[in-house]
């Protein structure tokens, strides 16, 4: 399965249980994860989705990691079943 079905995927499922989910874009900032998700309770997590056999660039390990050192809640997602585990905890 593609990367954007994937991404597809969460997007849907993340609306349907009332939460956002936007498209992460920082220009001059490459290597940012792919969506911002928003769940209902307002509690916020960066999302860099992957396939079942992708895998990080250098670029996108030390992004996650300077954003984690901040406070920030990052997910790597892989695959379908990375984003049906992802979608059980929007919509507790």
């Amino acid at each position: 399965m593609l990367e954007k079905q994937i991404e597809r995927r969460l997007v849907e499922g993340v609306k349907k249980r009332g939460g956002l989910c936007y498209k992460f874009v920082s220009p001059g900032h490459p290597g940012v994860p792919d969506r911002i998700v928003i769940k209902p309770d307002g509690k916020v997590i960066f999302v860099e989705l992957k396939t079942d056999t992708g895998r990080l660039s250098k670029l996108q390990n030390y992004t996650i990691r300077e954003l984690r050192e901040h406070g920030a809640d990052v997910r790597v997602i892989w695959g379908l079943d990375g984003v049906s585990k992802l979608l059980e905890e929007v919509g507790e």
